[in-house]
């Protein structure tokens, strides 16, 4: 039987308490059903007991989530999820790295803060890299924070304007049949990322600056035969490209400008046959200097916490299954 251990940590400055153990405790509680610690406290003193193992990271954690409320940071309730989960996965050491590497945006929130180590090791390579590919499972942020990037970008007036495009229709951008204007046609498509700028500025605002053509979207056939200089691009669904597409987008680069390409190479909807220029330009940038490639996993989801049980069940499923989509 392994023998409980126990420790105490002691906080100097009382004023961070409540928010440090949360109302009622809360957020104690959340960390000792992750860890399988108990907690007591007594004023600004606090005891934990457990395994070893276990009470070093719950000490961690809430010795680097005091040392961020000392330093004036606000943690939002839905921050502590993310990192009990990380406390959970990797002792939280690079918590206050993750937590301090913010992205600064229009909305109320002010800033988007990178969730996990892959995310911000991707917000790194944006912020360095000429050209960076995002990929991984649905849910890891890979939008998300591509658009914050641009978003603080176009704000600091790094860049003249911010294009986003995603191909339409699958891969093939077949959009006869539907009913209706182009603009119509396309834009159910294109709503992802809609949805994601208005999470980072006002309506208003962000109708003016599309009105303006300081904000672009549109279907990946667009792109086609221009140069986008001083801009901030982003391709999303990528995976759906094909070969020749791909190559289409990357060749559109022009003077000042950085592009971000996110995908999942897990959910192809290419017709059989049908290269993804996504898996395929893995092995042709390889190596190549500007290029960047950030690979994200289930450890990064931060949608609902059950999105990534849904993750890990249909991985066992295809393992078992033996043959996983391409």
């Amino acid at each position: 039987m392994t023998q409980a251990h126990e420790a105490e940590v002691i906080f100097d400055d009382a004023s961070h308490i409540p928010e440090l153990f949360g109302v009622n405790d809360d957020h104690l509680r959340l960390i000792e059903t992750a860890l399988g610690v108990k907690t007591a406290t007594h004023g600004n003193r606090l005891v934990i007991r457990g395994k070893r193992s276990s009470v070093g990271r719950a000490e961690g954690l809430l010795r680097e989530v005091y040392a961020l409320l000392a330093q004036g940071h606000r943690i939002e309730e839905a921050d502590w999820k993310f990192m009990v989960r990380m406390a959970v996965e990797d002792g939280c050491s690079n918590l206050r790295d993750v937590f301090t590497n913010r992205v600064a945006v229009l909305s109320r929130r002010k800033f988007v803060t990178p969730k996990s180590v892959g995310q911000k090791e991707y917000v790194k390579a944006i912020r360095e890299a000429d050209i960076v590919f995002g990929i991984g499972v649905a849910g890891t942020g890979k939008t998300y924070l591509a658009m914050a990037m641009g978003v603080s970008g176009l704000m600091q007036k790094q860049f003249s304007r911010i294009v986003l495009t995603r191909p339409a229709v699958e891969a093939g951008e077949k959009l006869g049949f539907l009913p209706g204007t182009l603009y119509e046609k396309v834009n159910p498509y294109l709503r992802p990322l809609y949805d994601a700028l208005y999470d980072m500025m006002d309506f208003d605002t962000a109708q003016k600056l599309i009105e303006r053509g300081t904000i672009e979207i549109a279907p990946l056939a667009y792109m086609r035969g221009r140069s986008l200089n001083d801009s901030f691009i982003i391709l999303d669904e990528a995976q759906n490209t094909t070969s020749e597409q791909m190559k289409m987008f990357l060749t559109r680069l022009g003077l000042n400008s950085r592009a971000v390409v996110t995908g999942d190479i897990t959910q192809v909807d290419l017709p059989n046959g049908r290269t993804s220029g996504l898996v395929e330009v893995q092995t042709i940038l390889a190596g190549i200097r500007g290029v960047r490639f950030v690979y994200f996993t289930e450890h990064d989801i931060v949608r609902h916490e059950v999105v990534q049980r849904i993750i890990k069940a249909y991985e066992r499923y295809e393992a078992r299954k033996g043959s996983p989509r391409s």
